[in-house]
């Protein structure tokens, strides 16, 4: 789909646009922008490439760049949409292959003339604007996420927490949703050095091109990317921490449970020496000619069960 900004009914409307916009293009609206701008539009195949000569271009006074924006789809993986930008002094072209909201609120924008980009940069700022907000929307949703895996995982009573710890179900589901984290973190990590790296691009290529108040602009970009890379690193970190303490927890579970099957073991091996000790059936076992010999082996047998689970107690083991 193929959609010029600010919009108009004469045929020279696109002509004059200052950004255009390809969402996943047919072959025919590909070879009109081409034919406008006079520049390949890059296929998403050359977009995806992760090569920094690939994906920061100059040619001409045209910029070519690449990002590998990333879209969450409820329920499922991460899913890598690249975005290419084409950006000359007097036009904007942009290729993506996924609804993104940034794009649909900056298009808005032309509709107020108090917030309508003036030129192609300014749209270009204002699209990375918008995305750099909805990243840095996307690290505090993983940060709160983050906070409560480790509130129900460390800060609660040691009762619950030896419920949960015990609970193989919870447990699976938590490292689930840490690894879930780990792999969207990583892939919005490619995202913000990907765009930190174009708008490096842009501020050097752009010097010349009389844009004062945008390149003020973009300097802040260029610091709120940088931010945003190392509170991402931070949340990596944290992630990191959460899989080795619940891998730790885990640990700790099976010895719990190797624990009890030991003691259960050898508790069980007193009485049955006794049982086979009385089971044998000698003539010469004085036992058997007792009134009391069937009570006296039973308490023999409860005896030598609780004397060891007495001891372990009392050592501290359960």
């Amino acid at each position: 789909m193929l959609s010029f900004y600010p919009q108009g009914k004469s045929p020279e409307a696109m002509a004059q646009a200052i950004w255009l916009d390809l969402r996943d293009p047919v072959p025919a609206e590909a070879a009109e922008v081409q034919k406008l701008i006079g520049v390949a539009v890059p296929s998403r195949e050359s977009l995806a490439e992760i090569e920094n000569s690939s994906r920061l271009k100059a040619r001409d006074g045209v910029l070519s760049m690449s990002v590998p924006m990333i879209t969450r789809v409820e329920g499922g993986p991460p899913q890598v949409a690249p975005v290419g930008f084409v950006l000359s002094r007097d036009r904007l072209v942009t290729v993506r292959f996924a609804a993104l909201p940034a794009f649909d609120d900056v298009a808005g924008r032309f509709g107020d003339p108090a917030r309508s980009p003036t030129c192609s940069l300014e749209v270009f700022v204002d699209l990375c604007e918008e995305i750099v907000d909805r990243l840095a929307d996307s690290l505090e949703q993983v940060a709160t996420e983050l906070r409560s895996l480790s509130a129900s995982s460390f800060h609660v009573p040691d009762s619950a927490g030896r419920k949960a710890i015990r609970s193989n179900r919870v447990i699976r589901g938590q490292l689930r949703h840490v690894g879930r984290l780990g792999d969207y973190l990583s892939e919005k990590r490619d995202a913000l050095l990907a765009l930190a790296r174009a708008v490096n691009f842009s501020i050097e290529m752009t010097t010349d091109w009389d844009a004062g108040q945008v390149m003020s602009r973009m300097d802040g970009l260029k610091q709120d990317l940088a931010s945003l890379a190392d509170y991402e690193v931070h949340l990596a970190d944290k992630v990191q921490f959460l899989l080795d303490a619940m891998v730790g927890l885990i640990g700790m579970a099976q010895n719990d449970i190797f624990k009890i099957l030991t003691i259960v073991s050898i508790v069980g091996i007193p009485p049955t020496l006794i049982a086979g000790i009385y089971g044998m059936n000698f003539k010469g076992m004085p036992e058997y000619d007792w009134a009391y010999g069937y009570p006296y082996g039973l308490a023999m047998i409860v005896l030598s069960a609780v004397i060891p689970l007495a001891w372990f107690k009392w050592r501290g083991w359960f």
